[in-house]
Protein backbone atom coordinates (compact mmCIF):
# COMPACT_ATOMS: atom_id res chain seq x y z
CA UNK A 1 0.00 0.00 0.00
CA UNK A 2 1.41 3.70 -0.97
CA UNK A 3 2.09 5.35 2.59
CA UNK A 4 0.14 8.55 1.62
CA UNK A 5 -3.20 6.21 1.24
CA UNK A 6 -5.84 7.71 3.64
CA UNK A 7 -6.27 5.65 6.75
CA UNK A 8 -9.91 6.17 7.35
CA UNK A 9 -11.69 2.90 7.20
CA UNK A 10 -12.91 3.20 11.37
CA UNK A 11 -13.13 6.83 11.31
CA UNK A 12 -15.66 7.21 7.52
CA UNK A 13 -19.41 6.37 7.16
CA UNK A 14 -21.06 6.55 3.86
CA UNK A 15 -24.73 7.92 4.11
CA UNK A 16 -26.95 9.35 1.48
CA UNK A 17 -29.87 12.10 1.10
CA UNK A 18 -32.14 13.15 -1.62
CA UNK A 19 -31.66 16.54 -2.94
CA UNK A 20 -33.88 18.42 -5.87
CA UNK A 21 -35.13 14.71 -7.30
CA UNK A 22 -31.27 13.40 -7.28
CA UNK A 23 -29.48 10.20 -4.65
CA UNK A 24 -26.98 12.05 -3.28
CA UNK A 25 -23.96 10.58 -1.40
CA UNK A 26 -22.13 12.14 1.33
CA UNK A 27 -19.45 11.03 4.18
CA UNK A 28 -19.29 11.44 7.26
CA UNK A 29 -15.91 11.28 9.22
CA UNK A 30 -16.66 12.08 13.15
CA UNK A 31 -14.26 13.93 15.54
CA UNK A 32 -11.74 11.47 17.48
CA UNK A 33 -11.97 12.47 20.28
CA UNK A 34 -14.69 15.02 20.51
CA UNK A 35 -13.96 18.22 22.03
CA UNK A 36 -14.88 21.71 23.30
CA UNK A 37 -13.20 23.05 20.15
CA UNK A 38 -14.86 20.41 17.99
CA UNK A 39 -16.49 21.68 14.68
CA UNK A 40 -18.50 20.42 12.12
CA UNK A 41 -17.00 21.33 8.55
CA UNK A 42 -18.25 20.74 5.42
CA UNK A 43 -16.53 20.23 2.78
CA UNK A 44 -16.99 20.90 -1.24
CA UNK A 45 -14.91 18.97 -3.48
CA UNK A 46 -12.96 20.30 -6.77
CA UNK A 47 -13.79 19.97 -10.90
CA UNK A 48 -14.26 16.60 -11.74
CA UNK A 49 -13.16 15.18 -8.31
CA UNK A 50 -15.33 13.35 -5.62
CA UNK A 51 -15.13 13.12 -1.69
CA UNK A 52 -11.49 10.96 -1.59
CA UNK A 53 -9.71 14.28 -2.90
CA UNK A 54 -9.50 15.65 0.05
CA UNK A 55 -9.43 12.70 2.66
CA UNK A 56 -5.99 13.46 3.28
CA UNK A 57 -7.12 16.87 4.95
CA UNK A 58 -10.14 15.42 6.37
CA UNK A 59 -7.02 12.72 7.85
CA UNK A 60 -5.22 15.43 9.48
CA UNK A 61 -8.48 17.20 11.16
CA UNK A 62 -9.28 14.46 13.53
CA UNK A 63 -10.80 16.57 15.89
CA UNK A 64 -13.41 17.68 13.70
CA UNK A 65 -16.28 16.46 12.36
CA UNK A 66 -16.02 16.59 8.62
CA UNK A 67 -19.21 16.01 5.96
CA UNK A 68 -18.14 15.44 2.42
CA UNK A 69 -20.79 14.72 -0.38
CA UNK A 70 -20.33 14.00 -3.59
CA UNK A 71 -21.05 16.71 -5.68
CA UNK A 72 -24.56 15.85 -8.28
CA UNK A 73 -23.39 14.51 -11.34
CA UNK A 74 -19.60 13.71 -9.55
CA UNK A 75 -18.52 10.20 -7.80
CA UNK A 76 -21.39 8.58 -6.97
CA UNK A 77 -23.98 11.09 -6.71
CA UNK A 78 -26.67 11.34 -9.35
CA UNK A 79 -26.93 14.23 -11.81
CA UNK A 80 -29.88 16.63 -11.42
CA UNK A 81 -32.56 15.71 -12.69
CA UNK A 82 -34.29 19.01 -13.03
CA UNK A 83 -31.56 21.63 -12.71
CA UNK A 84 -28.33 23.14 -14.19
CA UNK A 85 -25.19 22.12 -12.81
CA UNK A 86 -23.93 25.17 -12.23
CA UNK A 87 -22.80 27.84 -9.79
CA UNK A 88 -26.29 28.37 -8.70
CA UNK A 89 -28.05 24.68 -8.80
CA UNK A 90 -24.69 23.86 -6.87
CA UNK A 91 -25.07 26.65 -4.25
CA UNK A 92 -28.35 25.57 -3.86
CA UNK A 93 -27.89 22.00 -3.42
CA UNK A 94 -25.51 23.17 -0.80
CA UNK A 95 -28.34 24.99 0.73
CA UNK A 96 -30.74 22.45 0.87
CA UNK A 97 -27.83 19.75 2.19
CA UNK A 98 -27.16 21.96 5.38
CA UNK A 99 -31.38 22.14 5.70
CA UNK A 100 -31.61 18.27 5.16
CA UNK A 101 -28.89 17.49 7.77
CA UNK A 102 -30.35 20.12 9.89
CA UNK A 103 -26.49 21.74 10.46
CA UNK A 104 -26.40 24.66 12.67
CA UNK A 105 -25.41 28.21 11.43
CA UNK A 106 -21.92 27.47 13.50
CA UNK A 107 -21.18 25.37 10.89
CA UNK A 108 -17.69 25.84 9.00
CA UNK A 109 -17.85 25.40 5.15
CA UNK A 110 -14.47 24.74 3.69
CA UNK A 111 -14.43 24.82 -0.42
CA UNK A 112 -11.06 23.65 -2.78
CA UNK A 113 -11.02 24.96 -6.12
CA UNK A 114 -14.40 24.73 -7.63
CA UNK A 115 -15.39 24.39 -4.81
CA UNK A 116 -14.15 27.71 -3.63
CA UNK A 117 -16.85 29.18 -6.36
CA UNK A 118 -19.56 27.17 -4.97
CA UNK A 119 -18.81 27.67 -1.12
CA UNK A 120 -18.27 31.40 -1.77
CA UNK A 121 -21.38 32.10 -3.95
CA UNK A 122 -23.22 29.99 -1.54
CA UNK A 123 -22.38 32.47 1.65
CA UNK A 124 -22.87 35.59 -0.47
CA UNK A 125 -26.61 34.41 -1.30
CA UNK A 126 -27.21 33.34 2.17
CA UNK A 127 -25.52 35.51 5.00
CA UNK A 128 -25.38 33.80 8.17
CA UNK A 129 -25.45 30.48 6.91
CA UNK A 130 -22.61 29.28 8.01
CA UNK A 131 -19.88 30.83 10.48
CA UNK A 132 -16.79 30.93 9.11
CA UNK A 133 -15.39 30.09 5.06
CA UNK A 134 -12.18 28.28 4.21
CA UNK A 135 -10.98 28.35 0.94
CA UNK A 136 -8.71 25.75 -0.48
CA UNK A 137 -7.02 26.72 -4.05
CA UNK A 138 -9.59 29.50 -4.58
CA UNK A 139 -10.12 30.16 -7.77
CA UNK A 140 -9.81 34.43 -7.24
CA UNK A 141 -10.29 35.33 -11.00
CA UNK A 142 -11.72 34.26 -13.83
CA UNK A 143 -10.00 31.57 -15.69
CA UNK A 144 -9.81 33.55 -19.13
CA UNK A 145 -7.76 36.25 -17.62
CA UNK A 146 -3.79 36.47 -17.13
CA UNK A 147 -0.90 33.64 -18.47
CA UNK A 148 -3.37 30.69 -18.07
CA UNK A 149 -6.41 32.11 -20.13
CA UNK A 150 -5.12 29.92 -23.37
CA UNK A 151 -4.79 26.86 -22.14
CA UNK A 152 -8.21 27.56 -20.40
CA UNK A 153 -9.70 28.10 -23.98
CA UNK A 154 -8.48 25.08 -25.07
CA UNK A 155 -9.76 23.13 -22.28
CA UNK A 156 -13.35 24.80 -23.10
CA UNK A 157 -12.91 23.33 -26.87
CA UNK A 158 -11.86 20.11 -25.36
CA UNK A 159 -15.22 20.01 -23.56
CA UNK A 160 -17.51 21.32 -26.16
CA UNK A 161 -16.22 19.21 -28.71
CA UNK A 162 -16.36 16.10 -26.57
CA UNK A 163 -19.92 16.77 -26.28
CA UNK A 164 -20.71 17.41 -29.72
CA UNK A 165 -18.77 13.73 -31.13
CA UNK A 166 -21.43 11.07 -31.15
CA UNK A 167 -21.89 9.73 -27.84
CA UNK A 168 -19.42 6.97 -27.83
CA UNK A 169 -16.74 8.75 -29.42
CA UNK A 170 -17.00 11.85 -26.65
CA UNK A 171 -17.27 9.59 -24.01
CA UNK A 172 -13.62 7.70 -24.60
CA UNK A 173 -12.09 11.51 -25.13
CA UNK A 174 -13.56 12.51 -21.84
CA UNK A 175 -12.32 9.33 -20.20
CA UNK A 176 -9.14 9.55 -21.94
CA UNK A 177 -5.92 7.97 -19.36
CA UNK A 178 -3.68 10.05 -21.55
CA UNK A 179 -5.27 13.21 -20.89
CA UNK A 180 -6.24 12.60 -17.42
CA UNK A 181 -2.61 11.43 -16.77
CA UNK A 182 -1.31 14.97 -18.54
CA UNK A 183 -3.45 16.88 -16.76
CA UNK A 184 -2.37 15.33 -13.58
CA UNK A 185 1.87 15.46 -14.57
CA UNK A 186 0.87 18.91 -15.20
CA UNK A 187 -0.73 20.25 -11.83
CA UNK A 188 1.85 18.27 -9.32
CA UNK A 189 4.45 19.95 -8.15
CA UNK A 190 6.14 17.44 -6.00
CA UNK A 191 9.59 15.39 -6.81
CA UNK A 192 8.71 12.64 -4.73
CA UNK A 193 8.27 9.48 -6.41
CA UNK A 194 5.53 7.83 -4.52
CA UNK A 195 3.57 11.05 -3.72
CA UNK A 196 3.28 11.03 -7.44
CA UNK A 197 2.15 7.72 -7.76
CA UNK A 198 -0.68 8.15 -4.76
CA UNK A 199 -1.46 11.65 -7.09
CA UNK A 200 -1.44 9.99 -10.47
CA UNK A 201 -3.90 7.04 -9.40
CA UNK A 202 -6.44 9.29 -7.32
CA UNK A 203 -6.95 11.07 -10.79
CA UNK A 204 -7.04 7.93 -12.99
CA UNK A 205 -9.74 6.57 -10.08
CA UNK A 206 -11.79 9.53 -9.98
CA UNK A 207 -11.58 12.08 -12.29
CA UNK A 208 -13.82 10.13 -14.72
CA UNK A 209 -16.23 9.48 -12.23
CA UNK A 210 -19.11 12.21 -13.55
CA UNK A 211 -22.38 11.01 -14.66
CA UNK A 212 -22.10 11.75 -17.96
CA UNK A 213 -20.75 14.63 -20.67
CA UNK A 214 -23.48 16.75 -20.52
CA UNK A 215 -23.91 17.79 -17.41
CA UNK A 216 -19.82 17.57 -17.10
CA UNK A 217 -19.84 20.28 -19.89
CA UNK A 218 -22.26 22.52 -17.70
CA UNK A 219 -20.58 22.24 -15.01
CA UNK A 220 -16.95 22.81 -16.66
CA UNK A 221 -18.64 25.96 -18.18
CA UNK A 222 -19.75 27.47 -14.58
CA UNK A 223 -16.04 26.13 -13.42
CA UNK A 224 -14.99 28.80 -15.83
CA UNK A 225 -17.18 31.69 -15.55
CA UNK A 226 -17.49 31.85 -12.29
CA UNK A 227 -14.55 32.74 -9.25
CA UNK A 228 -14.52 34.26 -5.89
CA UNK A 229 -13.90 37.68 -6.75
CA UNK A 230 -17.40 37.86 -8.20
CA UNK A 231 -18.71 37.81 -4.64
CA UNK A 232 -15.88 38.95 -2.49
CA UNK A 233 -16.96 42.03 -0.93
CA UNK A 234 -20.59 40.04 0.66
CA UNK A 235 -18.12 37.48 2.09
CA UNK A 236 -18.45 39.47 5.80
CA UNK A 237 -17.53 36.19 7.62
CA UNK A 238 -14.27 35.30 8.85
CA UNK A 239 -12.59 33.92 5.91
CA UNK A 240 -9.28 31.83 4.99
CA UNK A 241 -7.61 31.54 2.07
CA UNK A 242 -4.98 28.62 1.68
CA UNK A 243 -3.07 29.17 -1.58
CA UNK A 244 -0.19 27.37 -3.61
CA UNK A 245 3.11 29.23 -3.83
CA UNK A 246 2.94 27.66 -7.22
CA UNK A 247 -0.16 27.42 -8.55
CA UNK A 248 -0.75 27.97 -11.80
CA UNK A 249 -4.45 27.56 -11.74
CA UNK A 250 -5.32 29.83 -9.12
CA UNK A 251 -2.09 32.32 -9.27
CA UNK A 252 -0.91 33.47 -6.08
CA UNK A 253 -1.27 37.28 -7.23
CA UNK A 254 -5.03 37.07 -7.89
CA UNK A 255 -4.70 35.36 -3.86
CA UNK A 256 -3.09 39.49 -2.81
CA UNK A 257 -5.74 40.56 -4.99
CA UNK A 258 -8.68 38.48 -3.25
CA UNK A 259 -7.27 39.42 0.02
CA UNK A 260 -7.71 42.79 -0.38
CA UNK A 261 -11.47 42.61 -1.48
CA UNK A 262 -12.39 40.41 1.58
CA UNK A 263 -13.92 42.17 4.96
CA UNK A 264 -12.31 40.06 7.25
CA UNK A 265 -9.92 37.25 5.64
CA UNK A 266 -6.27 35.97 6.21
CA UNK A 267 -4.16 34.17 3.63
CA UNK A 268 -1.75 31.47 4.60
CA UNK A 269 0.79 30.79 1.41
CA UNK A 270 2.21 27.47 1.32
CA UNK A 271 5.94 27.20 -0.66
CA UNK A 272 6.47 24.73 -2.83
CA UNK A 273 2.73 23.08 -4.07
CA UNK A 274 0.28 23.90 -6.85
CA UNK A 275 -2.85 23.31 -7.47
CA UNK A 276 -2.71 19.72 -5.39
CA UNK A 277 -2.54 21.23 -1.36
CA UNK A 278 -5.16 18.57 -0.30
CA UNK A 279 -2.76 15.75 -2.19
CA UNK A 280 0.76 17.06 -1.56
CA UNK A 281 0.59 19.38 1.31
CA UNK A 282 -2.24 18.19 3.62
CA UNK A 283 -0.69 18.96 6.97
CA UNK A 284 0.48 22.18 6.66
CA UNK A 285 -2.76 23.02 5.09
CA UNK A 286 -4.59 21.09 8.20
CA UNK A 287 -2.33 23.35 10.66
CA UNK A 288 -3.73 26.18 8.72
CA UNK A 289 -7.10 25.45 9.39
CA UNK A 290 -6.46 24.63 13.40
CA UNK A 291 -4.88 28.15 13.99
CA UNK A 292 -8.01 30.07 12.14
CA UNK A 293 -10.47 28.18 13.88
CA UNK A 294 -8.55 28.90 17.14
CA UNK A 295 -9.04 32.13 16.57
CA UNK A 296 -12.73 32.11 15.90
CA UNK A 297 -14.01 29.64 18.60
CA UNK A 298 -17.45 28.48 19.07
CA UNK A 299 -17.39 29.91 23.07
CA UNK A 300 -16.85 33.32 21.32
CA UNK A 301 -19.71 33.45 19.22
CA UNK A 302 -22.04 32.19 21.98
CA UNK A 303 -20.98 35.27 24.10
CA UNK A 304 -21.66 37.79 20.83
Amino acid sequence: MNRYEPQLQDRASRKSVRIAGAQAQYWEYPASPVTESSRTILVVHGFRGDHHGLERVVEALPGHRLLMPDLPGFGESEAFAQRTHDIAGYAEFLREFIAALKLSNDVVLLGHSFGSIVASHLVAQHPGKVSELILINPIAAPALEGPRGVLSKLAQFYYWSSAKLPEKLGQSLLRNGLIVQVMSVTMAKTKDPELLEFIHGQHHAYFSSFANRDMLLEAFKASISGNVRQVAQKLTLPTLLIAGEKDEIAALPAQHKLLQLLPEAELEVIPGVGHLIHYETPLPAAQAIERFLTAHPLSSKASE
